[in-house]
């Protein structure tokens, strides 16, 4: 995992780390479908957190979303 910046790491510490786990391996992946996203990155977003990453199985570029308060 890589931080792009400070706010998003904080919104994502927030997030307990057994539901930051879930999300992780719940990602869609339009090859694959549900995924667990590596080698992702934390971005802040004006709707929550955004990680961005590869697909575990094919390697294609997934994304999701997870929306904040």
């Amino acid at each position: 995992m890589a931080v792009v910046d400070f706010k998003a790491a904080q919104k994502w510490n927030k997030i307990p780390k057994n539901v930051q786990e879930m999300l992780i391996n719940n990602v869609f992946c339009i090859s694959c479908k549900v995924t667990t996203v590596v080698d992702y990155t934390i971005n802040d977003d004006k709707y929550g957190v955004l990680l961005k990453g590869k697909c575990k199985k094919c390697g294609k570029d997934v994304a999701r979303l997870i929306e904040g308060e």
